[in-house]
Formats: structure tokens, sequence, C-alpha cells
């Protein structure tokens, strides 16, 4: 009631924003009620935030069965970029796939593999991968109840998964103390991988050089820590050197792409994980 009467109240022009409606439980449950007291605040709602489009919430989807509804010019702009990216990608197409979990990404890796002329794997998902062909992966972060999974995507993946070929191991991801590169079926057993290697680095640049269209998402390694971030500036500094359409995706991913300062020579910088 408190809101309703100072939307109310509201001089024309003036802006009020609300707490993060996500601390009331019929949010995420995209509750009917909470939906039509919501819409009670306004004449009509525009949807500018691409990185939830995806959830079916009651500040997202349930309102606009109240309202007139509109996509903002953000949310526009985001659609155009990737639809024209999955729709018709100038080749060779080339996905890159980091980050922690290969369940956070088997949608997106699957769908990927179909239209892409080649997935780069990094970041420690890639030793999830490895687990799943037997390697040798330590201390490496890997996801043991998804080997399954893992194993599916590279058989349905018709050969266009690439995998790092070397990792750089340390025994803790906060400090390169002993940190050393190795082939990536020989990581110590009392190490983690916490990054991708030289050798791969180069392989990956490569790709990247004579590829033209290139969408990334995911860091290649634990790079909030500098001294296991070279894999993924690397990825970050070879798409800005790239003359084709490059899109960058995720709130990691971005931040990257801004700390070696190159976003502006990357087509799209997504908001959207």
């Amino acid at each position: 009631p408190s809101v309703e009467l100072a939307v109310h109240a509201s001089a024309p022009g003036s802006v009020i924003m609300l707490e993060n409606v996500r601390f009331h439980n019929e949010e995420e449950k995209n509750d009917a009620r909470f939906s039509a007291q919501l819409a009670r605040l306004a004449d009509c709602y525009v949807n500018d935030a691409f990185g939830t489009c995806h959830r079916a919430h009651a500040s997202v989807e349930g309102v606009t069965r109240h309202l007139p509804s509109a996509a903002g010019f953000l949310l526009e702009k985001e659609i155009n970029a990737l639809s024209s990216l999955l729709e018709n990608p100038r080749r060779p197409f080339v996905a890159i796939m980091g980050g922690a979990k290969v369940s956070d990404k088997i949608g997106v890796i699957s769908n990927l593999a179909r239209k892409a002329d080649a997935v780069l794997i990094g970041g420690a998902m890639m030793f999830t991968f490895g687990r799943a062909l037997g390697r040798e992966t330590g201390k490496s972060l890997v996801e043991e109840d998804k080997l399954d999974v893992a194993r599916m995507l590279l058989k349905d993946g018709h050969g266009k998964i690439v995998l790092p070929v070397d990792t750089l191991v340390a025994k803790d991801i906060k400090t390169p103390k002993g940190s050393s590169v190795v082939a990536i079926d020989a990581v110590p057993r009392d190490m983690m991988g916490v990054d991708i290697g030289a050798e791969t680095i180069s392989i990956y640049e490569s790709i990247i050089k004579n590829a033209k269209t290139i969408v990334w998402n995911g860091p290649m390694g634990v790079f909030e820590t500098p001294a296991f971030a070279k894999g993924t500036y690397a990825i970050a500094k070879a798409m800005a050197a790239n003359k084709g359409i490059t899109v960058v995706g995720g709130g990691e991913t971005a931040e990257a792409v801004r700390k070696v300062n190159v976003e502006k020579k990357i087509t799209h910088v997504s908001t959207g994980g």
C-alpha cells in the first residue's frame, strides 16, 4: 500500500525505484496475485533487463499478463545482435566456452556445437571433460555427476569441441607459488588446474584469428588471481584483434575484456550471461 500511495502521489517525470522484488518469495514463484499487485503501479510495462529475460518470475513474465508490454532499447539491441549471430553467422563461426561448471553450459554447448564450426573449451569445466575421457585431473574442480553429460557432449559435438592440450597448475587458487604448466593429462595429484597453458593459448589464438564470427562466454581460468589470468586476457586480446563479428557475454567475461581495455574493439558486449 505504501508503494501504491507513493506512485499515485508522484509528480509527472519523477522516478520511483523499488526494493529488489526477489526479497518477496512470490517473485520467483511467479505468483499471480503478486504480479497483479505490481501491475497496479503502472499503465504499461517495459522490460530492459536482458540478463533476466529467461526467468519466468512475477516482475518479468507475470506482470505482462496484466499490462501492455514492450521491450526496451537495450533488450532490442541484444536480441538483434544475438539473433543475427545464431541465424546467419559469417563463417568460420567459433564459440569459446569457459567457466567452472559444465552443468551451467550444457544447453549452450550442445546448441552451439550444432551451429558453430568449433567450440573452444576453457575454465574448470575442461577438467570435467578430461575426467570423462579418463584423464588424471589432480585436485582440479570436477563435476563427478556430469561425466556422462560431458561424454554425451563430446559424442554429439561432431568433432567440433576443442579441449586444451596443457594447463597451468597450482596448489592454491590464490597464490602462484609453485605453479607450472603441464600437459592436460599430467596434472599432479596434489595440484589443480587454474588456467589454460601456453600451447593451448597459441592454438586458440590461431583459431580465433581465422574466424569471421566469435562468441565468448566464461573465463579460461581463475582470472581473479592475476597470475592465473594469462589465458583469459590472451583470449580477450585475440578477439579484439579479430576484424569479424565478436560477441562477449557474461559478467566475468565482460569484466576481463574491460580489464585489458579492449571493450571498444568488441562488436557487442552482452549484459546477459
